[in-house]
This record gives C-alpha cells, structure tokens and sequence, in this order.
C-alpha cells in the first residue's frame, strides 16, 4: 500500500523539482480541480485515433504494463452516429487501464490504413501526453526497448537540473508524441510494493496553442479554478536537448487537475514558433482526444453551452459512459463523460481507490 500522502507527496515533488531550477510565477499554488464549483471531477482518459489497432496497441501495453479491461467493435449505433456526427459509423477500440487514467485506442473505419504525419513540439494542437515513472522502474527504458522513436538528444533522458527529475520526448509508431519523466527515488517517499504493482502512470494534457492567453481564458471558464503557475523559458541547454532544438523559447501555464500528479499543461513556443493556424478537429481524427469526468453531464453541458463551448450532439450514453464531444477555442477535441454506474471501473475515483489496495 503507498504511503497516506502518496498522491500529495509526487504533485509537490514535480512543483518543487522545476522550482529548483527555474522561477515560476505562482499564480495561486492552492487552487486544484477539488475546488471547483462545477460537478467536474478530473481527467477520465486520453485517447488516440489510430491507422492500426493491433500494431498500436501491442506497442502501447507492452511498454506501460497497463491491462486491456476491453476491446470492442461498434456499427450501426444510432448514438454513436449523433455522438460524432457521422453516419454510418465504425469502428474497434481497446482500452487499457492505468492506476489514474484510461488510455484509449481507436481505429475508426475512415482512418483505417492511413499515414499520419508526426506531430511537431510547437504544435499546434494537443501533442503529447506524459507517462512518469520512477527512475528504477525507468518508463524511458521500457519504451525505448519496445521500439519508441526518441526525440530528445543523448542516450537518456534529460536531466534539467539534478533536482531527480528526467524528461524524454518520444514518438509512437503512429507518430504521436508522448513525453516520459523519471522520478529518483531519495526525492520521495515511495511503498515499493505499490509501485512494483503500478510502476507507470499518466499525469498530462498538454495543449499548445498560437494564443496562450486565449485558451487558458477558455479552459480557465470550463474548469471554474485558476491556474496554479505559469513559466516562461528561454535559452536553457538542456530543454533544448529534451525538444532537440536550439533556443527554446517557450511560455506555460499550468492547470492542476485530479490525483497523481494530473495536470492541464497549456504552452506557447517562441522558438521554434507555433503556426498561427488552428483547425476544428474530429473525433476521427488520427491523433489525440481526452475526456474530462463529470459527476452531472446534462448540467454541465447546459453550463458549458452558455459559456459558447461548440458539442458535437447533445450527451448520449455510449457503452460504460454518458458522452458528449466538443471543441476547445483551438479546434482541440474533448469530451465529457459520466459514468452510467457508479461503481463503474472505469470512474476516476474508482481507479484511484483500487490503486491504493
């Protein structure tokens, strides 16, 4: 069993951590998801559209240990159908179940076969998730081993700073980012039994946008809480070794979501620059989606239509889940999502609960 304080102990030890070498701008370092006065609860997954299901998902549950909890095909769902506002709909899925976070994959019938183009740093569009793992139980290595292309310069993650904290950039075989740190273990405190149960876990939606200040705006009104922090970083050596460009020159604003370590990372890049132009994307789309849990869908989605956010449908149940998608101010796809039971696997609080056992 981990420690009481497990949860609180790594969130302070990634604040910390980048502290140590960089000054941030401490917008409000107390305020975090549970303070919302909406019904939302936190992160419930991330997903991916996929060209090829099987290829990734072999590369996906290989590399994290997480255990397959479903795979299923879907056709001629009248909900599924108003849910992406496609007709005729298809496609097969499989879900892999983290300590904190679902990590889904879709192959969806349009995208079947297709040659996706690898995602830039600077984006724009939301480009990576984060596995994070302690450094003996190396998440770096277990996909590196598993065949991962790595971004980031050097035979190893990155050290910013000798704070215990290490970075990676790496590419899956569908050219998706995802980003990996490794956490020392004299830097927390840690029950090895759990870990040895739940050696990885995913903490990140990252966003870069060409206006920062207009989708922390946004998300600052979906979420109903304040950032937590905000940094800007320029000319650091090292965070050009993690992004493997010259002269990083990068802006951040941080969002504090739901257990381990969960955060909303919402980044602008100087240099190299994020392109001005945003799309309105799919849920088909190759590439990534995340899900926000909410404990009451309809009336946050009457909440969230008043705010002007663009749905796709009204919420629906699909599977496990009432659903509804929608588009940030980028043209980034998310959803809401409420489980139908709650003593549902698939609920935040749930995950969370058997990841302490």
């Amino acid at each position: 069993m981990p420690t009481k304080n497990l949860f609180k102990q790594i969130i302070l030890l990634l604040i910390l951590s980048h502290a140590a070498t960089y000054l941030f701008s401490q917008v409000n370092p107390d305020a975090r998801i549970s303070d919302t006065p909406t019904s939302i609860v936190g992160f419930n997954h991330i997903g991916i559209s996929v060209p090829n299901l099987d290829e990734m998902l072999s590369f996906y549950q290989e590399a994290t240990g997480f255990e397959v909890v479903k795979r299923e095909k879907v056709s001629r769902s009248k909900n599924a159908d108003l849910l992406l506002g496609m007709n005729g709909i298809s496609y097969e899925s499989a879900t892999l179940k983290g300590p904190n976070m679902l990590l889904e994959l879709t192959e969806f019938s349009n995208q079947r076969g297709k040659t996706p183009d690898k995602m830039p740093p600077q984006g724009p569009g939301m480009t990576h998730t984060c596995f994070q793992s302690p450094d003996w139980f190396s998440g770096y290595d277990k996909f590196k081993n598993r065949g991962a292309d790595i971004l980031s310069r050097g035979d190893g993650p990155v050290d910013l700073g000798g704070y215990g904290v290490t970075y990676a950039y790496a590419y899956d075989p569908a050219g998706n980012m995802f980003e990996l740190e490794q956490v020392a273990k004299d830097r927390i405190s840690l029950d090895s039994a759990w870990l040895e149960a739940h050696p990885m876990w995913m903490t990140q939606v990252a966003l870069i946008s060409p206006n920062l200040a207009k989708i922390v705006d946004f998300y600052q009104k979906v979420l109903s809480i304040p950032p937590y922090r905000k940094g800007q970083f320029s000319n650091r050596p090292r965070m050009d070794d993690v992004i493997d460009h010259d002269s990083i020159s990068i802006s951040i604003t941080w969002f504090r979501m739901d257990g381990l370590g969960k955060t909303l990372e919402l980044m602008q890049y100087f240099n190299p620059k994020t392109p001005e132009e945003t799309r309105q994307k799919h849920p088909t789309d190759l590439g990534y989606s995340f899900s926000i849990e909410v404990a009451d869908i309809q009336k946050e989605y009457r909440r969230l239509k008043k705010l002007g956010v663009q749905f796709l449908s009204e919420p629906l149940i699909l599977g496990e889940f009432w659903m509804v998608y929608a588009n940030d101010v980028d043209g980034n796809v998310f959803s809401l999502r409420q489980p139908t039971s709650p003593a549902s696997i698939y609920s935040i609080s749930n995950m969370l609960d058997q990841s302490k056992n």
